[in-house]
């Protein structure tokens, strides 16, 4: 019910003038993930129509498939944490936005946000998942965001769910649903095994090797496919590549899905756990090894 109405709250969200709220989303990273996130959330929350711009780095951005009816704006590379605040700062003000949606890092990937950077009026909106919390917590600002409502895309606990409580109005859980994909034109092999990663390079290489253990344990000896954006250097040539975007509408026909324990994969493959198995990697502050445990631990 706290889902349905918040998001009818955004819908009536309009202008001083009678015209449509922007939405900006606030998705300052170089991986595909957040995109995937904020790309969940709009359509969760019934924002698609709405004008939203999306603030990232990411090179995924210009890719159709990703983010399609959503205007891009991003920093010019190289900025430092200073320069970048005041071009979060110059630019949000030049957009003249109603709602202010953060992802994953409630003061940017940088510490970058703060209240200062935010123009007045603002409803500031975060979607927090799990941090490597004693990481990230030097970077807040001494002035934090005061977000309207988080909403948790996963739990957190600990001492980053208290410093959400504190900046908070509201916290409640939000299960993000993906928007509907018609069936892909790549189909599965029967019995056939998926990895699906984004990169870098390095670690598809890993997981190409943990799926092949994998298959050596069980004994099987499955058709792989690689799904990811780039084609690895050192793939087998007994594995097959495939660049699809959205990957998750392949996931019902395979027998085994290989990821990495990123927040989207974990989220996505619920409903196939049994055929889930993920490598975690290290990360500078999302914690892949916790949710990778509590989703192991959720298993039958």
């Amino acid at each position: 019910m706290a889902v349905r109405a918040a998001a009818g709250a955004a819908g009536r969200l309009r202008g001083r003038a009678g015209g449509p709220a922007l939405i900006v989303c606030y998705a300052h990273g170089g991986g595909l993930g957040h995109l995937t996130r904020i790309r969940a959330y709009l359509h969760t929350r019934g924002l698609t129509g709405e004008p939203v711009t999306i603030l990232t780095g990411s090179p995924f951005a210009g890719d159709p498939r990703v983010l399609s009816g959503q205007r891009i704006r991003s920093a010019p590379a190289g900025l430092g944490r200073d320069d970048l605040t005041r071009w979060v700062r110059a630019t949000l003000a030049e957009l003249r936005l109603r709602e202010l949606v953060v992802d994953a890092f409630p003061a940017g990937l940088s510490g970058e946000l703060s209240a200062a950077a935010v123009p007045p009026g603002t409803r500031v909106v975060h979607l927090a998942r799990l941090l490597r919390w004693d990481a990230y917590r030097p970077l807040l600002p001494p002035e934090p965001l005061e977000f309207a409502q988080t909403w948790l895309v996963e739990p957190v606990g600990g001492a980053h769910r208290a410093y959400l409580d504190a900046v908070s109005s509201a916290v409640a859980p939000l299960a993000l649903a993906d928007p509907p994909e018609p069936r892909p034109a790549v189909p599965v092999e029967p019995g056939g095994w998926l990895i699906v990663h984004s990169g870098p390079a390095a670690e598809l290489t890993q997981l190409v090797a943990y799926a092949q253990d994998i298959a050596a344990i069980e004994g099987a000896r499955p058709y792989l496919t690689l799904v990811s954006p780039s084609r690895p250097d050192a793939l087998p040539p007994e594995v097959a590549h495939r660049d699809v975007y959205p990957a998750w509408p392949l996931f019902a026909e395979a027998d085994r899905i290989i990821t990495a324990a990123g927040c989207n994969a974990v989220r996505q493959l619920a409903t196939w756990r049994e055929r889930h198995r993920m490598l975690p990697f290290p990360r500078r502050f999302d914690d892949q090894y916790a949710r990778a445990a509590r989703a192991r631990a959720a298993t039958p």
